[in-house]
């Protein structure tokens, strides 16, 4: 089995940047972490490493990185009219998805932790008093398991999604939509209530928000890679195609 993982993986990371449309526009995307990952720091000073805005990194940039990459797992197949010689292969059903998943999300998770890095030295720079700083052990925590998890989550999403979809565009598009909402809510909620929220917040550390959080996305995620497992058959995806 690991094999046949290590299989897919390969022919995936060979892939991984085949562009679908304007290369280009492929390379802004990319950029859009590098520029938040200078950008950040260099105006939070020394709350980047004590307070959100690092968190805040961690949230956004596995959400930009996997949802560019992993709508191609089957729908890309399906446009290229690859799926059914893939299908058709020797290789296990779970070799074929644990593959796809594990090159988006180590892509994602690789860019991120590289993204952290690089804030850390810039943080550095722009705010040096004579010493090094660091990340808070709290806020490296949750900067580490909430990417995991996200990435995690999205993937799992997007292959559903992929799964169905005519084309990497449309699986885009539908794994986007359902991504954006949910922080779109919760904004104009924080908005709404703004002042209620900081006077319950006040009274509730930050470590067990973080693990309600962290806890909800841990359900979320083997709820999700269940229905991944139980959904993936090879005969319906044929039929798909």
């Amino acid at each position: 089995m690991t094999a046949d993982i290590m299989t897919v993986i390969w022919k995936e990371r060979k892939g991984l940047f085949r562009v679908r449309g304007s290369r280009g526009r492929f390379l802004l995307t990319l950029l859009s972490p590098l520029i938040l990952a200078i950008w950040m720091p260099w105006e939070a000073g020394r709350e980047w490493v004590d307070g959100i805005p690092s968190v805040l990194l961690s949230v956004v940039v596995p959400i930009i990185l996997v949802a560019i990459t992993i709508p191609d797992s089957f729908a890309g197949e399906r446009e290229r009219h690859t799926l059914s010689t893939l299908l058709a292969s020797r290789l296990p059903d779970r070799a074929i998805l644990f593959g796809k998943v594990i090159v988006s999300m180590a892509f994602a998770l690789t860019l991120t932790f590289l993204m952290l890095t690089l804030g850390l030295v810039v943080a550095n720079i722009a705010h040096w008093d004579g010493e090094l700083v660091f990340y808070a052990p709290l806020v490296l925590f949750a900067d580490v398991a909430l990417s995991i998890l996200l990435a995690g989550l999205l993937s799992g999403a997007g292959v559903l999604i992929s799964f169905r979809s005519a084309s990497v565009q449309e699986a885009t598009q539908t794994l986007t939509a359902i991504f954006l909402m949910p922080p779109m809510i919760i904004g104009f909620i924080l908005m709404a209530f703004t002042e209620q929220l900081r006077d319950i917040l006040t009274n509730v550390k930050a470590e067990h928000i973080l693990l309600i959080v962290l806890a909800v996305l841990i359900a979320a995620n083997a709820a999700l890679h269940a229905a991944v497992l139980s959904r993936f058959k090879r005969s319906r995806l044929i039929l798909l195609d």
